[in-house]
């Protein structure tokens, strides 16, 4: 039960925290049977968090709203179902980080392409959302 409750405090901490969503999102997937080592690695993390806790997200008032988006994949990289995870991240104002994710596909990708297809397919999507929503609040690009 504690290494439960351990990662579920790191999946709160991901809505602030970008930089530990892949490791904490890697360590989610192994809440029905973690071993040792996995409780080792989210302790590393609580270590990292502890060390990098000057680090934030600041929003100064004069943002722009220029949309820039990257995302990447890995290929097959969840080795027990030969999955690929996908990870996206979106700026406002060119430096201004607002929307970031990091998931495993639900297709098993066949090439390297495919999964990179399959991880722009998603950040375009939150692209176009972003994009709709600061329209209808009266921003216009």
């Amino acid at each position: 039960m504690k290494y439960h409750s351990m990662v579920g405090a790191l999946m709160y901490l991901t809505a602030s925290r970008p930089d530990i969503i892949h490791a904490t999102c890697y360590c989610a997937r192994y809440q029905a049977k973690p071993t040792e080592k996995h409780l080792t690695v989210v302790k590393q993390i609580f270590r990292y968090l502890k060390d990098t806790i000057y680090m934030g997200l600041r929003y100064p008032k004069d943002t722009g709203f220029e949309l820039t988006a990257f995302s990447d994949s890995d290929h097959a990289g969840c080795l027990d179902l030969h999955k690929s995870t996908s990870g996206g991240i979106q700026f406002l104002g060119g430096d201004k980080l607002v929307s970031w994710s990091s998931k495993k596909q639900d297709c098993t990708s066949m090439s390297s392409a495919e999964a990179e297809y399959v991880s722009l397919s998603a950040c375009c999507a939150q692209v176009l959302w972003m994009r709709t929503q600061l329209t209808d609040y009266g921003f216009h690009f």
